[in-house]
């Protein structure tokens, strides 16, 4: 999403680094001991081991945790140890060449207890990086046992080259791994008719889509997307139709899975979830989550969606209904970003938003705390105004809602918390608040209100004071713009310092004489 940054989006290295560090010590302690220890059986029978070794598993996703776990304390390592390589610290080398040998296997063994039929390919694969990182820990020792500098300097190239083939079958073994778990994921969703495992599975897709980029890759590339829709357009299922889009609209961050949403006709599914009043308001804000997603104007492959246009006009009534209608500010949240998306993905949307009446709806929610309650929300809203205030008409609605007041108070916008994000996010609404009075003061009705609520002023602190604005640039050149149109409809509202420094000059020359008043003042 655009302006969105929600919790379950969350990395799994983007979390406390104490938290990361007491959830990586129990895998990173004695994990020599560990690896032999792990390579014994306990018992004879081998049905009675798995037994012994599964009845301390909690389920697959969990089981898949683990492993990416221990893929990524393996990566780690593997850039860590080249970074001592560089350095010519072999003692530290060796040792964690150790460690990482240790970690391979355990995560091989680890992975052999919980997955079943596993391929030949992977067999192969887990087989050449044991051996390699066998050859690779015998490597490092020799390295130990000379002091010869130019044998050193000979062994060197050699182990960079076994460390670079290790991160090789290492990276070809996780994508085997993860590949096949997906595979797996997929068929209990083929093959199951119930909703326990068929939520099961959507709940482990859903887990292996928050690991980036690459796993929706993975995911859309086996079929995922086709799947989710195919449940999506089940009645049975229809309890699960929230964590289907969900997962869905996590998938849908690249490439290959908005092609597979295409070939599905998913927007088409999408819409007729969005129009179907039957549905929960949870169903609905998650369909519109995937709208936000696929919309985004921050990708470049949304060009093809073809589709969209054809049922743009049933999905814009339908988001701005559920804007009009939400419970609770999340779910206003994701029908509004929806809607912010599509006026930048077509103008004719800000014509049908016009004949909604959604100014009037969008300026009422703004009053209502419950609903718009975070500079998000109001990111959302202030960009469907200044997208719509292109348009000649939506000045007089403005007027009608005290939209101008609303603006005005967005120029005060500041984060209680001081989080980066939030600070981002009202960062966004002074510019964009600034881009809609400048649009809409071209109308002298608009104008001159804006100059009774003293927008003129606020203009000016903007401009003169860099704290004000958080130091942003783009901040500056939308008040910048905004003070010249309200001076030209009102010059008597300028003190003739500002009219000479911020009006009377070219704009690239009132900026860069404002970007450098933070100077001035010390």
């Amino acid at each position: 999403l655009p302006c969105l940054s929600l919790p379950s989006s969350m990395h799994l290295i983007q979390v406390d680094s104490v938290q990361r560090w007491m959830e990586d010590l129990k895998l990173m302690t004695d994990c020599e001991c560990m690896c032999i220890l792990q390579s014994k059986p306990i018992s004879i029978e081998k049905d009675e081991q798995n037994e012994l070794i599964l009845s301390s598993q909690y389920s697959t996703c969990d089981n898949l945790q683990l492993l990416l776990k221990r893929a990524w304390i393996i990566s780690t390592e593997l850039t860590r140890i080249a970074q001592k390589l560089e350095k010519n610290r072999w003692q530290r080398v060796h040792s964690m060449t150790v460690r990482v040998n240790c970690h391979v296997r355990s995560m091989i063994n680890e992975y052999s207890t919980f997955t079943r039929n596993s391929s030949e390919e992977m067999h192969q694969f887990e087989k050449l990086l044991i051996d390699k990182c066998s050859e690779f820990t015998a490597f490092t020792e020799r390295c130990l046992q000379t002091e010869d500098e130019e044998i050193l300097k000979s062994m060197k190239s050699c182990i960079n080259e076994t460390l670079t083939t290790v991160a090789q079958y290492f990276g070809q073994l996780i994508e085997l791994v993860l590949t096949h778990e997906t595979q797996a994921l997929l068929r209990q969703i083929e093959l199951s008719g119930g909703v326990c495992v068929t939520e099961s599975a959507v709940s482990g897709l859903f887990s292996l889509a928050q690991e980036g980029a690459h796993l929706c890759r993975i995911i859309a590339k086996e079929g995922g997307v086709v799947a989710l829709f195919k449940i999506c357009r089940q009645d049975c299922f229809r309890c699960l139709y929230p964590q289907t889009l969900r997962t869905l609209a996590s998938i849908c961050c690249v490439e290959e899975g908005m092609h597979q949403l295409e070939k599905v006709d998913g927007i088409l599914c999408l819409a007729d979830i969005l129009t179907d009043n039957s549905h929960s308001e949870a169903t609905h804000a998650e369909a519109a989550a995937v709208i936000a997603q696929i919309t985004s104007p921050h990708l470049t492959f949304t060009q093809h969606l073809s589709s969209f246009l054809e049922n743009m006009e049933e999905i814009v009534t339908a988001l701005i209904k559920l804007c009009q209608e939400a419970s609770s500010g999340e779910v206003f949240l994701l029908a509004s970003a929806a809607l912010a998306n599509i006026t930048f993905f077509d103008t004719m949307a800000c014509e049908i938003l016009l004949q909604l009446n959604a100014t009037k709806i969008l300026l009422a929610a703004c009053s209502d705390k419950r609903i718009v309650d975070t500079p998000y929300s109001r990111d959302q809203v202030v960009t469907i105004l200044a997208n719509m205030s292109v348009l000649d008409q939506c000045a007089s609605e403005i007027i009608q809602g005290n939209g101008v007041q609303l603006l005005m108070e967005m120029l005060f916008e500041k984060s209680p918390s001081g989080n980066s994000a939030e600070v981002a996010a009202c960062e966004r609404v002074q510019q964009k608040a600034a881009v809609t009075l400048a649009r809409l003061s071209r109308d002298p009705e608009v104008a001159e209100a804006a100059v009774k609520l003293s927008c003129i002023p606020r203009l000016i602190k903007l401009c003169r004071s860099p704290t004000e604005r958080n130091n942003s640039d783009s901040v500056l050149v939308a008040c910048l713009a905004a003070l010249r149109r309200l001076a030209v409809m009102s010059p008597d509202g300028l003190e003739d310092s500002d009219f000479q420094q911020l009006v009377k000059p070219r704009l690239v020359d009132s900026f860069l004489l404002c970007t450098n008043m933070e100077e001035s003042f010390v």
